[in-house]
């Protein structure tokens, strides 16, 4: 963007309006849609099919193990490739695993803002609902703000609880025909009350790890 701004400083001012409405914003699409086709896409789209495969060649194996670690693996990358990888994998007794392992990280981080206020900033106290928000209705980028401002943490006390949670659904049985939607697909699920257990456990576990993980923050 800036580079494009630079080459077209010499536009004269009544033209200026074309400059910021339509070249720059087009042409910076333009370059990202290219980057993104060529360069980015080509050894992700590999790795996604591998990755694929590999989870697929475990569907026979222990359920608890691939529970626990699909759960883990939604709350890597928020919606990155290693999520989506996990996601594509879900048959009906293992999409319950994914799920909650894709709604425990915004879930918890909301959690954690109300439990542990000092250790977050007060844009990220005043996102929580909103986060709480994205996470009952699956959409784990929820907690992407967060993981940005301090991935190690993060990442970790997401990873932890959504593998538990998705240990624990399996465990007690939970299934869910549906590939999205959150809380609202509890009418239709095996074992609600279970997969709500689940989920509180997992939440519970993200947001505690998050308070003993992070710092309070100095004023």
């Amino acid at each position: 963007m800036r580079l494009l701004n630079y080459l077209f400083r010499r536009i004269p001012q009544e033209l200026d309006h074309i400059k910021t409405g339509l070249l720059v914003p087009l042409l910076s699409l333009l370059f990202v849609g290219a980057l993104m086709v060529m360069a980015i896409n080509p050894p992700l789209g590999r790795f996604n099919a591998w990755l694929s495969i590999q989870l697929d060649g475990m569907q026979g194996g222990s359920r608890l193990v691939l529970g626990t670690l699909l759960g883990g693996m939604m709350a890597t990358d928020y919606g990155g490739p290693i999520n989506k990888a996990a996601y594509v994998s879900g048959t009906l007794d293992i999409m319950a695993a994914v799920m909650i392992g894709g709604m425990v990280p915004p879930i918890g981080v909301a959690l954690a803002c109300l439990l542990f206020p000092t250790r977050f900033t007060s844009t990220e106290r005043c996102s929580a609902p909103q986060t709480l928000l994205m996470g009952a209705t699956f959409v784990t980028e929820g907690a992407l703000p967060f993981a940005l401002r301090d991935p190690l943490r993060v990442s970790l006390a997401c990873i932890a609880g959504s593998a538990l949670a998705g240990f624990i659904t399996i465990l007690l049985g939970c299934g869910c025909p549906a590939p999205h939607g959150g809380l609202f697909l509890l009418p239709v699920m095996e074992n609600p009350p279970g997969f709500l257990i689940a989920l509180a456990v997992g939440t519970l576990t993200t947001a505690l790890l998050l308070g003993m993980l992070k710092k309070p923050l100095k004023h």
